[in-house]
């Protein structure tokens, strides 16, 4: 080594300016190609390299996709399961539904008819009461007294005796029953009821709560015809204790209605007429919403 660099150096000194410029040159390209090769080397293994990574991570990407996917299809045909179950019980309420407003229809029919049944029983009572009192105060006038038939158990006595009268509807019996049956709901009965004991008993303590509950059955079919009878009640029974009732319903028809000045009208005579009545605390809290 000695000796070849020797050799150079002396090979160097004998060489020109511009040869050594040359030489200088090539031994530049020779390093140059030696470091390209290297790094040609380095870029190759490094490519595998990365080659490698690329496919690892691409393989691990598929294999949670295909998981993902999966997952994704189990929520899918869950959901289409849970809708599925949505639609068959709407479907089965739907039936449900239908079923019970066939029965709830056929209820109400019968209830009708119960109604209408129980309202002829009453008026057919109420006709024969009538027809008793008349035969009674007849018979009475004329001083004939109808005799009774003899009782099945006296054997001795075969004489005609008096018949007892007949049972009779009294005037609680008649207004305790029309009472009954607009607690139930049967409107149109309890009406029946209560002009039944006014025909009979109109000048009976309780004509004006009579009144008042003929007014109260026909609130939800006609509030005309209730304001008529609750107007009757105030004008013909001022000092009864339905009375301030009745001008406090009246005031919440016209409330219902929009007629503002209306029912401010009826709380204003009630506030006035009976001021100490249960129903003025209701009115003094219904004119605080009427007011502006």
């Amino acid at each position: 080594m000695k000796r070849r660099r020797g050799y150079d150096a002396r090979r160097l000194r004998g060489t020109s300016p511009r040869g050594t410029r040359r030489l200088q040159a090539s031994l530049r390209l020779s390093v140059l190609a030696v470091l390209a090769t290297l790094a040609a080397c380095a870029t190759k293994g490094q490519v595998k390299l990365l080659e490698t990574e690329v496919r690892s991570m691409r393989i691990e990407t598929g294999r949670r996709d295909s998981i993902r996917a999966a997952n994704l299809a189990s929520v899918i045909a869950l959901q289409q399961r849970i809708l599925d179950s949505l639609v068959a019980g709407r479907e089965a309420l739907r039936t449900l539904d239908v079923r019970f407003q066939g029965d709830i229809t056929d209820i109400q029919r019968q209830l009708l008819q119960i109604q209408e049944l129980t309202g002829q029983s009453q008026r057919r009572l109420s006709e024969l009461k009538a027809q008793v009192d008349a035969r009674a105060e007849q018979a009475q006038a004329s001083g004939v007294v109808p005799p009774a038939p003899p009782s099945p158990t006296d054997t001795t006595n075969r004489m005609p005796t008096t018949p007892a009268a007949p049972p009779t509807v009294s005037a609680d019996q008649m207004y305790q029953g029309a009472r009954q049956q607009l607690n139930r709901g049967a409107v149109g009965t309890a009406r029946r009821g209560f002009q039944d004991f006014l025909r009979s008993y109109p000048t009976h303590e309780l004509a004006p709560d009579a009144l008042f509950y003929i007014g109260e059955s026909f609130s939800v079919e006609s509030a005309d015809s209730a304001v008529a009878y609750w107007t009757r009640v105030v004008s013909q029974y001022p000092k009864a204790g339905k009375a301030s009732t009745a001008l406090y319903k009246m005031g919440r028809i016209e409330e219902v209605r929009n007629n503002r000045a209306a029912a401010k009208g009826y709380y204003d005579r009630l506030l006035k007429e009976y001021p100490r009545s249960d129903e003025a605390d209701l009115a003094r809290e219904q004119l605080k919403n009427l007011r502006p």
